[in-house]
């Protein structure tokens, strides 16, 4: 995925970003905050618009992301930029006010690792905002495969309870949960893909089938897609999105 072309398929991303930045201001998130896989910094740039921000962090594993992320917005005060990876955050402990995330923990392949970093990280009273992707998303296309063959293809995502259950693991109190469903629209089924894949998301973590799918399958997975009367095809993002606090 190139990261100049990313944030033209994140329509979705800015989107759910939106809604957590708002829930960030009704948190009263102050201090320094750490963007935790920044991407292209959207979620960074919103962080400037909230009182009481005076440092902010922007970390992400892709290098290429941050470049972006800089490329965008720059390099003024109060703002640094990190390539790390969030299962092993380099910071000192109790060193952080704020950590936030958004649609990046799902790609963590040791969730409870990650957040027992960030709870390391925060001091006391720290606040933790993120949204990820839950165990509704993508079930049209994870529907229209299963008419194909009995292969995984889509990624598996954690429940809501998994995540809650997580969260409190972590030693994180004062914990809320909200879900959200988002319906984006596509001209086709092989746009929908081909946004997944800019996004990073068209890749099965685990379980995929060892060998490239053949061009039949794919257009049985395409006849099996649900298409409504309109002709677009739509697809779920069960987007799940969690404050607490240290």
């Amino acid at each position: 995925m190139a990261a100049d072309s990313y944030d033209n398929a994140a329509q979705l991303q800015r989107e759910v970003g939106r809604h957590l930045l708002r829930r960030i201001a009704a948190q009263g998130m102050s201090g320094r905050v750490l963007d935790l896989g920044c991407g292209t910094g959207f979620l960074t740039e919103g962080l400037a618009g909230q009182a009481g921000v005076h440092s902010r962090i922007a970390l992400d594993l892709a290098l290429p992301m941050l470049e972006q992320a800089r490329y965008k917005l720059g390099n003024p005060l109060g703002l640094h930029y990190l390539c790390a990876d969030a299962a092993s955050l380099p910071f000192a402990d109790a060193s952080l006010d704020g950590v936030v995330s958004n649609l990046a923990l799902q790609w963590c392949g040791a969730l409870d690792t990650v957040l027992e970093g960030i709870w390391r990280a925060l001091r006391p009273g720290g606040q933790l905002a993120f949204s990820t992707f839950g165990e509704g998303t993508l079930q049209e296309l994870k529907q229209a495969w299963a008419a194909v063959d009995d292969h995984q293809h889509v990624n598996l995502f954690h429940g809501q309870q998994q995540l809650l259950s997580s969260v409190q693991a972590a030693g994180f109190a004062g914990i809320e949960v909200c879900s959200d469903r988002f319906m984006p629209a596509y001209g086709s089924v092989m746009a929908l893909l081909n946004e997944l894949k800019q996004l990073g998301a068209g890749t099965v973590v685990t379980g995929r089938r060892p060998n490239l799918t053949g061009k039949r399958r794919l257009q049985a997975m395409t006849n099996a897609y649900p298409v409504p009367s309109g002709g677009q095809v739509h697809a779920s993002f069960h987007v799940i999105t969690i404050t607490a606090n240290r």
